[in-house]
Order: structure tokens, then C-alpha cells, then sequence
């Protein structure tokens, strides 16, 4: 099964940025990273979309239903 929390993690370390900035950029606070990383909360709309554009991957890659991040892009 999909794991979001993991996925974001992983796009957030090969950035090679912390929490505190990912938050920054999209946003949000740096616990609300943390929850999203842990798996504890789900991003609203509006977060995925902010976090797919600083990504620069699909929304589809994002939340794991392709393995292309530049499907429909």
C-alpha cells in the first residue's frame, strides 16, 4: 500500500530541505510537515497542489496512482 507520509519524505529529502522550509514555501506550519510525514494528517487540496508544484510532479505522483512523476503534467 501507498505511503504518502513516506513519499513526501523522500521528495523532501532529495531537495535536500528541511521541514521548517518545505513549510515555508507551501505554507504551512513546520508540525503540520510533520504530520503529513508521520502519516497523521492528509493535506488539504490546496497543500497538494502547492506541494506538487514545488516538487514539480504530478498530482497523480504525488499521492502514488502513477509512478511517472510527469504523467499529465
Amino acid at each position: 500500500m501507498f505511503n504518502f507520509g513516506q513519499h513526501l519524505k523522500s521528495l523532501r529529502l532529495s531537495r535536500k530541505i528541511t521541514q521548517k522550509q518545505l513549510a515555508a514555501f507551501i505554507g504551512a506550519s513546520e508540525r503540520g510537515i510533520q504530520n503529513y510525514e508521520l502519516n497523521e494528517r492528509k493535506p488539504t487540496y490546496n497543500a497538494l497542489i502547492a506541494l506538487a508544484d514545488y516538487f514539480d510532479v504530478s498530482l497523480d505522483y504525488l499521492v502514488g496512482r502513477t509512478n511517472n512523476p510527469r504523467i499529465n503534467k
